[in-house]
């Protein structure tokens, strides 16, 4: 929890410093710190709109998938060079790995208990992503008068609606109550959907664009996932027994 808080203020705080709006440091430092690009999009779609946020949407999607790519290939040969129990390593790699799909194959990489152990912190880090969006909705929601309304909008009226439908699945699915049968069907609807999204945003932007946003946001993601990285080790080394 503590890792994923100061990878958002982190990536708040270097975006000023690199003259990127905090609302792109928001959204660059929450994809780091939960899960990759699904949450890069859900987090998108709570803040200000513009052809500016699209852009860098669409490279934080791509750069955070590349740079989870290579976690995934990195950080377990980091863990066997450290000598991590499996349960450390577990940590490690389900606390800083971007995307469920590498945490897993990195986890099991390493043996069954790892695996488990990653796959449990990733769900927990994904489980956060409620939050982080509720709170971009919170931070950056519109001031009283922007949409022609002398009334700030309400909370409720800015949390989208997949976000509600996702906490429903997290319930339905704590208690058991999705039936099997229906899991692999539901799984196969959430990548087509994060498919069409990023679909989306391609259409609406181009390489020419994506390559003037400049250096700056990827020095800002590589900055932030090589923060939780760290961290993550430090809290690992020192609190957690080998």
């Amino acid at each position: 929890m503590a890792c994923v808080l100061s990878t958002v203020l982190v990536g708040v705080g270097l975006a000023r410093r690199l003259g990127l709006s905090p609302a792109q440091g928001f959204l660059s430092g929450g994809a780091t710190a939960i899960c990759g690009a699904s949450a890069a999009l859900a987090i998108a779609a709570v803040l200000p709109r513009g052809r500016e946020q699209d852009r860098f949407t669409l490279l934080v999607v791509v750069a955070v998938t590349a740079l989870s790519t290579v976690a995934m290939l990195v950080y377990p040969l980091i863990a066997h060079a450290l000598q991590l129990s499996p349960g450390q390593a577990g940590v490690f790699l389900g606390g800083s790995i971007h995307d469920v799909a590498q945490v897993v194959a990195a986890g099991y990489l390493l043996g069954s208990e790892t695996g488990d152990t990653a796959t449990l912190v990733k769900l927990f880090r994904v489980a956060l992503l409620a939050l982080v969006v509720v709170a971009a909705a919170t931070a950056f929601r519109p001031a009283a008068g922007d949409h022609g309304s002398d009334a700030r909008p309400g909370l409720l009226k800015l949390v989208p609606w997949f976000l509600w439908l996702f906490m429903l699945l997290v319930l339905l699915q704590s208690v058991h109550a999705l039936p099997p049968a229906a899991l692999p069907v539901v799984s196969e609807v959430s990548r087509d959907c994060l498919v069409v999204a990023i679909a989306a945003l391609g259409i609406k932007t181009s390489f020419q664009a994506l390559f003037q946003t400049g250096w700056r946001p990827f020095v800002l993601l590589l900055v932030e996932t090589l923060w939780l990285a760290v961290a993550l080790l430090v809290a690992v080394l020192i609190g957690l027994p080998r």
